[in-house]
């Protein structure tokens, strides 16, 4: 998979891909590799489900390798200390309320690698992500999300 754009990336960020990365090339790489063998051994390979489910795992952790790869390529890290409590931004940390039912969430907006809703970390491609970015504390924004548009007031934006 080749990816031409620059993935933003928070330092956390960053080191959780760099961790997937090693990790699946020097534990999971071998874990497969000694899955294979222990399959070969049973013998005849054209009814043998464990080579096959072997075979199509080692697939599927080099795809993800050499997915890592390209992405670490087009990365560029958000420097922590220069992010701007002015304007929302990847890294910031910012509290919303919904203005249809007053609902209040706080969400921290990352690359889309690392995006992960039940943490409460969302993309800055998201409808809510892109509707927030480089606007300011007071602001009104509206997201269009698959259920309509929302509206959300920033009520503050933090590191």
């Amino acid at each position: 998979m080749a990816y031409n754009k620059v993935l933003r990336l928070t330092k956390e960020g960053l080191v959780n891909l760099e961790n997937e990365l090693e990790y699946l090339k020097t534990i999971k790489r071998k874990e497969v590799s000694e899955k294979i063998k222990v399959a070969l051994s049973f013998g005849d390979l054209s009814e043998n489900s464990e080579y096959d489910e072997a075979k199509n795992e080692q697939a599927m952790v080099e795809a993800r390798i050499s997915e890592l790869e390209a992405i670490l390529v087009n990365v560029e890290v958000v420097n922590e200390d220069e992010i701007s409590t002015d304007s929302v931004s990847v890294g910031s940390t910012v509290t919303l309320k919904n203005l249809k039912n007053d609902k209040v969430d706080t969400f921290k907006i990352v690359g889309s690698t690392e995006a992960s809703p039940l943490k409460k970390k969302i993309s800055d491609e998201s409808p809510v992500g892109k509707a927030v970015l480089g606007h300011k504390q007071g602001d009104i924004v509206d997201a269009e999300v698959p259920s309509g548009i929302i509206q959300y007031e920033i009520i503050e934006i933090s590191k």
